[in-house]
């Protein structure tokens, strides 16, 4: 079937991030191969938090094997099942458990990019509270009562939540001062959902409020936040989070120890089904989920939860489990991914593409020639360079294609190195 034609600025967006070999946020169905049965397992996960239940997936692949493109792929379904997502990377100051700020830091980097199916691109949360408040006024049009009293009725489930009352609070004072016209009391309380008040002194003087979203409430904020979205009319929320290897990197023992358990209060809680419209998808490295020292494995009960299908061998695969590993792409499939950028560079026109079939079986076995085989499984700088290579014929016409495959350079994909050059704590703790 034939694809779309791209706008130009689709285009352009697609090819400077595949360029620089990041994944770009927006027109990943015109690339997208391979990998069905893993997005059949997370799209049954989306349905599923739709439905009212939640879920939890732990992506694991190798550095450049596709995770933070696949992330991003299952962002965009949950968009289309009418979920509101929300997503981060973590970072040395993004994490789920901190006491300096870095928790809430991951909290509102998450929250800046929450979207919905009409605002993909992110900076949702605004346009989720009009659309509550809007149908509470309707509401309050035809039942002939108060607007506060039809917001308060909307929300009352949400006081049995940690943190409900408050949260109840500032989106009471949103309306009130949309009612109002007060823009800088609405603006203060968008800034307090999206957890930028450093201080309860600060938020107080602001709203009135007693409390403020803090390194210690996050994952409770996260199930308030999806709590409030299904009571505006969305399926639910689902919350993607990208590298959480940089948890593995925490110097400190103890810090990853707190990570972990926050990990663990998460898993828990969606396993045993206490938590409601509700879903995390995580992405990680191998190393950061079995290394027996500083990784996932090092703690015991996750350990116990993450482990494998112990059937699930000799090519038999199970996607029923937490941890969900990216198989790597086929050579076949890396041939219809360069056909799909082909596609892309031509805006989906066939007379317009830059190359013949011939260059894209050439160029996997220049690839092939150069790093063997990792050129398919982590096909991050594969992908790069073809683009590359695609720029200059497009840039140059009349080029001829061969001789300029044998001159494209290819790296063996080896991201920052891990843990171990980074110091070694197995000391940290001790005491003379």
């Amino acid at each position: 079937m034939t694809k779309p034609t791209l706008r130009p600025r689709d285009r352009d967006t697609i090819l400077q991030a595949l360029a620089a070999g990041v994944v770009p946020r927006l027109g990943l169905p015109h690339i997208q191969v391979g990998r069905a049965a893993e997005i059949a397992a997370l799209v049954r996960d989306i349905d599923r938090v739709a439905d009212g239940g939640a879920g939890m997936r732990l992506v694991v692949g190798e550095y450049g094997a596709g995770k933070t493109f696949f992330l991003n792929l299952v962002r965009l379904i949950a968009l289309e099942r009418k979920c509101v997502t929300i997503h981060a990377d973590l970072a040395p100051d993004r994490r789920l458990h901190a006491t300096g700020g870095q928790a809430r830091g991951l909290f509102a980097e998450a929250i800046r990019n929450m979207a919905t199916r009409t605002k993909p691109e992110g900076g949702a949360l605004a346009s989720i509270l009009e659309r509550f408040i809007g149908t509470c006024v309707q509401v309050s049009g035809s039942e002939g009562r108060p607007v506060e009293r039809v917001i308060d009725t909307a929300l009352a489930s949400m006081h049995d939540h940690l943190g409900g009352h408050d949260f109840v609070t500032v989106v009471k004072t949103y309306w009130q001062a949309g009612e109002d016209g007060d823009d800088g009391r609405k603006a203060a309380a968008l800034r307090w959902l999206r957890a930028e008040y450093p201080t309860k002194t600060e938020a107080r003087n602001a709203l009135g409020v007693r409390s403020i979203i803090d390194d210690a409430d996050v994952y409770d904020s996260f199930k308030l936040m999806a709590a409030f979205v299904r009571i505006a009319g969305y399926a639910g929320l689902v919350v993607v989070l990208d590298e959480m290897v940089n948890l593995y990197k925490l110097q400190s023992a103890q810090a990853r120890s707190q990570n972990y358990e926050q990990l663990l209060r998460m898993l828990n809680d969606v396993l045993q089904g206490d938590v409601a419209g509700l879903g995390f998808v995580l992405g990680g490295t191998p190393e950061f989920l079995m290394d027996s020292r500083r990784g996932l494995y090092s703690y015991q009960a996750l350990q116990s939860r993450l482990s494998e299908n112990g059937f699930a061998t000799g090519g038999l695969v199970d996607l029923s489990g937490p941890v969900l590993r990216l198989q790597s792409l086929t050579p076949e499939d890396l041939l219809v991914l360069l056909g799909n950028i082909r596609s892309v560079f031509a805006s989906g026109a066939a007379d317009g593409e830059l190359v013949p079939d011939g260059a894209l079986t050439a160029f996997m076995s220049h690839c092939n020639n150069r790093i063997g085989e990792a050129y398919f499984r982590t096909p991050r700088n594969t992908i790069k360079a073809f683009v590359q290579f695609l720029a200059v014929l497009e840039q140059n016409p009349g080029t001829d294609w061969r001789p300029l495959i044998g001159a494209v350079e290819v790296a063996n994909d080896e991201d920052a190195a891990i843990g171990d050059d980074e110091g070694d704590d197995e000391l940290a703790t001790l005491r003379l």
